[in-house]
């Protein structure tokens, strides 16, 4: 009943909107029309009543003319705009290389309040990024928030993959080897940055950490600040990707590298032990156990101190 009431004001709003699209037309009709009738039931027409309905049916056809090419001007806008937007986009992703990429890190690092990383161990974020974003914010006296994505030294299947993986692609354009990797040194590197951040986050009241560890091996690493994305490989001479905040990709990894966290095992480490400025091996082994993440019982004293050394003297492994 009420889809019967409401079709013929349906069909009369359709017919009015149709009206007002095709107005020139409508008034070049109804024009002629009218001329038509006047002068087939009206007995002749003077001269200045046809010239007017010419006049009338002309302004009409102008009316339509004019309609039409902005209706085109329109979608030309549209077009190029659409265009424009494109050509942003693909602007806003960069490709850097050698010494362009390491002063847009650096440029990152001073103006942020937060960094987010993933990738495999985390060695160039010990030597670089950590201590210059904790040097910058207690400088600025603001916060940083820091959420680090690695692969878990606990699963040996993760380490030794990743291993592979670095030994695998780890080769140097001059054939040389970056240095070798194992099951343990990759151990050893994860445990490392753990032993960082548990050890900055003590040293900066304004820093919040958190360390993810994944069973997953990435074949990219990820940073990301507040005013940019860099997606890098582990070897300096590639390319990387820049990708400025406030496009759609940044906005895309920005969710995906919180879906990566939320499928990793987050460490807590806002109760842990004191560490000191030149801890010791006694001091790495509680933090250790007290994270859930127990060191190999294989591991000596001098492996634990390798760690320490590997988290607070890290050099930077692409430094030319």
């Amino acid at each position: 009943m009420a889809d019967g009431g409401a079709g013929p004001g349906r069909r009369l709003e359709n017919a009015i909107a149709w009206a007002l699209r095709n107005s020139d037309g409508v008034v070049a009709f109804c024009g002629a029309l009218a001329v038509g009738l006047l002068d087939l039931f009206g007995g002749g027409l003077g001269d200045n009543v046809v010239s007017g309905a010419t006049l009338l049916v002309l302004a009409a056809v102008v009316y339509g003319s004019l309609a039409e090419r902005r209706r085109r001007i329109t979608d030309i806008r549209e077009a190029t705009a659409g265009a424009r937007q494109a050509l942003d986009n693909l602007t806003s992703v960069r490709e850097l290389a050698g010494v362009e990429l390491e002063r847009a890190l650096e440029r990152a690092r001073l103006d942020t309040d937060r960094w987010v990383f993933k990738g495999g161990t985390g060695t160039y974020l010990r030597a670089v990024t950590l201590p210059e974003c904790v040097r910058e914010a207690r400088q600025r006296r603001r916060s940083l928030t820091v959420k680090i994505d690695i692969v878990h030294p606990g699963d040996e299947r993760a380490c030794a993959a990743y291993s592979r993986f670095r030994e695998t692609f780890g080769n140097r354009p001059d054939g040389a080897q970056a240095g070798g990797w194992s099951v343990e040194r990759t151990r050893k590197e994860s445990y490392a940055t753990v032993f960082a951040a548990a050890w900055y986050r003590q040293r900066l009241d304004t820093l919040e950490i958190d360390v993810h560890l994944s069973s997953v091996v990435p074949a990219l690493r990820f940073d990301l600040s507040a005013s940019c994305l860099f997606i890098t490989q582990d070897d300096p001479r590639r390319v990387s990707l820049y990708v400025e905040r406030g496009r759609p990709l940044y906005d895309y990894y920005v969710t995906e590298l919180h879906q990566y966290r939320e499928q990793a095992v987050k460490l807590d480490l806002r109760d842990t032990g004191p560490l000191g400025d030149d801890p010791t091996v006694d001091e790495a082994r509680r933090l250790f156990e007290q994270l859930g993440i127990r060191l190999p019982a294989a591991f000596s004293d001098g492996d634990v101190g390798d760690i320490i050394d590997r988290a607070l003297r890290a050099e930077n492994p692409y430094r030319r």
